[in-house]
């Protein structure tokens, strides 16, 4: 049997309207070659495919969903026997919250795969208690709650293209509180210690990333002090997950209305964390306009 281990294999999965497809679209625009809607017994042959291709298919995906019926309920046991047997693979789950993917299934009038004689929000949640283990045991959480399909593409192409596989991928996100703290983020720093630009008339309506706004926020006490010790106490955790193939990380600050503090901290942190050894860094502003 050909090596698999010469090989970078992602599972695609999740919630249904989710994202899938575009993610897939967007892997095969990077160079990875993708199968969809693959059913969990095929995952073994694939691998060995692929193995017996070499060089040819370094980079293997596959979407596998609750389109492949019974067969999906088997999907978390193969995928524990995969790397019971030397394959290094990650799972991707995609996810949304239930207003948005009713939205997106009544916008393109298709019936959720589950929904039968009831309603979305019955398929939905069958779909959801369906595949709860898998989103738990999980590698890549993305919520594309608030993306829309070209910046799930984007995202998808900042955490899977060559870069990212040198070390680790970092995604800094700044949002505002009272939105709700990002689903996917792996780790949430707090920037309300700091004072509210928003009660400063002329910073009031600009943002973190203007001079005027950053240069408050930084230059407030503990600010500076803050940054440095979080870049200094994120530098283990970053090489820790280089070490265990843990390729993408999230860091989520947040502000309450994620305009002025935490946008100024998040393009400060960025410097810091990016001059770390082996890591490439993107900067995202969540709710930034929301206001």
């Amino acid at each position: 049997m050909a090596d698999a281990r010469q090989h970078e294999m992602l599972i695609v999965t999740g919630m249904s309207g989710a994202g899938r497809s575009t993610v897939a679209n967007a892997l095969e625009d990077l160079g990875w070659y993708v199968v969809d809607n693959l059913p969990p017994q095929m995952l073994r042959p694939f691998v060995d495919l692929a193995g017996r291709a070499g060089s040819s298919l370094p980079k293997i995906a596959a979407v596998v969903d609750i389109r492949g019926g019974n067969f999906f309920s088997e999907l978390q046991e193969i995928i524990q026997a995969l790397r019971a047997g030397g394959t290094e693979l990650r799972v991707v789950f995609l996810d949304a919250s239930d207003d948005v993917l009713v939205r997106r299934f009544e916008s393109v009038r298709r019936p959720h795969p589950l929904q039968g004689d009831g309603t979305l929000l019955d398929g939905i949640a069958a779909e959801r208690a369906r595949i709860a283990a898998i989103r738990g045991a999980s590698d890549i959480l993305i919520d594309t709650t608030e993306l829309n399909i070209h910046q799930l593409a984007t995202a998808t192409r900042e955490r899977f293209s060559e870069h990212d596989i040198a070390g680790v991928s970092v995604t800094l996100l700044s949002f505002g509180f009272k939105y709700g703290v990002p689903t996917d983020a792996d780790m949430v720093a707090d920037a309300r210690f700091l004072p509210n630009p928003f009660w400063v008339p002329e910073l009031r309506p600009h943002t973190g990333l203007d001079g005027d706004v950053a240069d408050y926020v930084l230059g407030q006490p503990g600010a500076q002090e803050f940054l440095e010790r979080y870049a200094a106490a994120l530098e283990p955790v970053l090489a820790g997950y280089q070490r265990e193939n843990k390729r993408h990380v999230t860091i989520a600050v947040g502000c309450t209305g994620g305009k002025h503090r935490s946008v100024a901290m998040v393009k400060e942190l960025s410097t810091l964390i990016g001059a770390l050894p082996r890591v490439a860094v993107s900067v995202r502003h969540r709710d930034l306009g929301r206001e």
